[in-house]
């Protein structure tokens, strides 16, 4: 590869001296922004297209730049490009590199546009492919639920408030409210659509340009769905940076929650899970251990995803409406953010993959607690006509009596229950049952294994 010649700073001329060594050290973000190399590319190739149709640039020239950049893009495919910090970011350093390849017809690739607007339309079009690839994977983490759901409608196990034992439900029951979680998420991300489709290209530096540019032709072009209104806006704004760092947030959240329940249930104080070895990792002085170390990782990982929300919001909350070189950390912050998030939900899948419910443990624990309490309650309400509240009261003496006597409710007969309340028959003893309590549960949204059966054909036409 031609050694570049042309290695000044393009505002070298202006500025005489170098720039601090330091600061030329940290100020260059290539190292961060390289990866928006196909973006940067299919960004300028629309650009120069746009400006040939507009006879701003001659069909030679257009032709010249476009060869160059499709050599570029394989070099870097290839490895054989030189990322060299001097150039400062990626975009300089693929216009140097078309200096060295085309002479100086490389220069009119700039025309008519700024950096600025370049590195917000290469954003967006990289959040824009990001933001389907991360609903993609929650899909297929939804379809490994659903399997699981499928699996164990049956498996009875207790749902818990305060971490305590509340009512019996189906393990499918709650493996399901993690795909509600899961597509809120994706229309949370969905959402951020609106906004980044549309087209920075054009705003320039912060005024627009004089040249007779056509915004809608690399709109149309870049697959956006309209250009930008205004350019200091468009300049200055990362409102879809920040809506994709709180989506990501939101996201990495119910991972974590869903990994700290799961951890808790691998403990052997609940014994509900084992994972397969794929998931676990061992101790370096106890030989019988088992961690689930993978579930830990990404359980931590929200810390790091609410961190770069905090630290975007932070900067932007000291610019005024331009653009300013603090914005140049939004990129490492969203990479972060985006990297963190797609592992996450890719490591959280081969967990639902590599899991194994030890429904004898669910089902005993779920007769522990007088998780019935409340269907006995309801049913004096439905079959004596009892206010709530007197059939609440009711049932906590019942459950008094039985802890006292160091009994579950299902072991109580009859004649001790007609003691505290005479008014109730033999039939109130099938309300202990815990599935008889699990069928029952039919309103809309509730556990009952017939609303499962539904809920899981409407999941499974709504993810294909």
């Amino acid at each position: 590869m031609a050694k570049n010649k042309n290695s000044s700073p393009v505002w070298s001329k202006r500025i005489k001296q170098n720039v601090n060594s330091l600061f030329k050290k940290v100020g260059s973000s290539l190292n961060v922004d390289k990866r928006l190399f196909k973006e940067d590319i299919q960004g300028s190739v629309a650009h120069v297209e746009m400006l040939f149709k507009q006879k701003i640039i001659s069909f030679k020239i257009k032709n010249k730049i476009i060869w160059g950049l499709n050599r570029i893009h394989n070099e870097i495919i290839k490895k054989k490009f030189n990322f060299d910090i001097s150039h400062e970011d990626i975009h300089m350093s693929i216009e140097k590199r078309l200096f060295d390849l085309i002479g100086d017809d490389a220069g009119y690739i700039h025309t008519a546009r700024s950096r600025n607007d370049q590195v917000v339309t290469d954003f967006k079009l990289w959040l824009i492919e990001s933001t389907k690839e991360i609903i993609k994977i929650l899909e297929k983490l939804n379809k490994v639920i659903i399997l699981n759901a499928e699996k164990h409608i049956d498996t009875i196990m207790p749902g818990f408030t305060h971490l305590k034992n509340a009512q019996p439900i189906s393990l499918a029951h709650y493996l399901m409210s993690h795909i509600e979680m899961f597509n809120r998420d994706k229309e949370r991300f969905n959402n951020n659509f609106q906004s980044l489709l549309e087209n920075p290209l054009g705003a320039a530096a912060i005024s627009g340009t004089s040249f007779n540019i056509d915004r809608n032709y690399t709109t149309k072009k870049l697959k956006f769905s309209k250009p930008t209104r205004n350019s200091v806006d468009t300049v200055s704004d990362r409102d879809f940076v920040l809506d994709f760092l709180y989506a990501t947030s939101v996201c990495s959240m119910h991972i974590s929650r869903i990994s700290e329940e799961l951890i808790i249930w691998n403990s052997d104080a609940f014994n509900f899970i084992s994972l397969n070895d794929k998931m676990v990792t061992g101790s370096s002085i106890m030989p019988q251990k088992r961690n689930p170390d993978p579930l830990e990782f990404i359980r931590g990982k929200a810390g790091t995803s609410y961190g770069n929300l905090f630290s975007m919001l932070t900067i932007l909350k000291g610019l005024p409406i331009s653009y300013f070189k603090d914005l140049q950390d939004d990129k490492q912050l969203t990479f972060s953010s985006f990297d963190n998030l797609k592992n996450s939900i890719i490591i959280l899948t081969d967990v639902f993959k590599n899991i194994i419910f030890n429904k004898k443990n669910m089902k005993n624990l779920a007769t522990k607690g007088y998780l019935t309490a409340t269907d006995l309650a309801d049913y004096m309400v439905q079959e004596l006509n009892f206010p709530f509240r007197k059939a609440y009261q009711i049932t906590s003496k019942i459950v008094n009596f039985a802890e006292r006597k160091n009994k579950k409710l299902n072991e109580l007969n009859i004649k001790e229950i007609q003691k505290i309340e005479p008014k109730l028959k033999s039939g109130v003893l099938n309300i202990f049952d815990l599935r008889n309590s699990i069928k029952s549960k039919k309103s809309f949204g509730g556990t009952s294994f017939e609303n499962i059966k539904k809920m899981i054909e409407k999941y499974k036409k709504e993810i294909k």
